[in-house]
């Protein structure tokens, strides 16, 4: 990759507020994307991404919205099209944990996670990948999970929304791929977020004895494949779930 590789190219990026999703839309932008970042609350972090980018001489713009309501989504592309003439590469990286066991969860813990990480994307690509029809170019990136490939204990929502999210990668992949739209998946491992962070030191412990290069996944290392990916050099790399995980055993 090179500087300005993504350059006159205009990407949507959800849940880019943190962690995740603001490495990948820090990283878009260094390499010359304009950059819509979504993000559903947290007015604060939000504008903090996007002073990052603008500061480093990067463009970008502010799209509040709830991914899973279907208006919204529709609203914000209209205005991102409106903005800039078109969206090049969607990133589907919002998402959500209601962490339980099975027995103990409830409905809407279950609707939520399906909704925000599975739904969200569905739309999202929904009403994007019309302006890359009109060009006859897009990327789509779908951040999935180690757990929607093995499955995980108290995250059977979770690994459902991630496995699906996998399944509806190669099936885009499939519908578009005749317009020269490419849709891929990362799957990270266990990855330092705020969402991670959560957890109690001995489950940490026991997942760092399972990975062989012995340290968690940070964002940078996301946003570096999702990076790539956006770009020219990846235009026939299509329907692949690319694991980032250290080699977990």
């Amino acid at each position: 990759m090179t500087d300005n590789s993504l350059s006159g190219k205009v990407a949507l990026i959800t849940g880019a507020s943190r962690g995740l999703g603001k490495a990948i839309a820090v990283k878009l932008a260094s390499e010359g994307a304009k950059v819509a970042i979504n993000y559903l609350s947290n007015d604060t972090e939000a504008a903090a991404v996007l002073n990052i980018i603008k500061t480093s001489g990067g463009e970008a713009a502010l799209y509040k919205a709830n991914i899973t309501d279907a208006a919204a989504v529709r609203e914000i592309t209209r205005q991102i099209i409106k903005q800039w003439g078109k969206i090049d590469i969607l990133v589907n990286n919002a998402g959500i944990t209601r962490d339980t066991l099975l027995p103990r969860m409830s409905d809407d813990s279950w609707d939520e996670v399906i909704n925000t990480n599975l739904r969200g994307a569905y739309l999202c690509t929904k009403f994007a990948i019309r302006s890359m029809m009109d060009q006859s170019w897009g990327r789509i990136i779908n951040i999935s999970s180690l757990a929607g490939i093995v499955g995980n204990e108290g995250q059977a929502n979770y690994s459902a929304a991630k496995g699906g999210l996998i399944a509806f990668t190669k099936s885009v992949a499939r519908e578009f791929g005749s317009r020269n739209i490419t849709a891929n998946a990362i799957a990270p491992g266990f990855i330092t977020t705020d969402m991670t962070d959560k957890l109690p030191q001995e489950s940490k412990d026991a997942i760092l004895a399972r990975i062989p290069l012995k340290r968690f996944c940070i964002p940078d290392d996301i946003a570096v494949l999702a990076a790539f990916l956006a770009s020219e050099q990846a235009g026939y790399i299509t329907a692949q779930v690319i694991s980032v995980d250290g080699g977990v055993i």
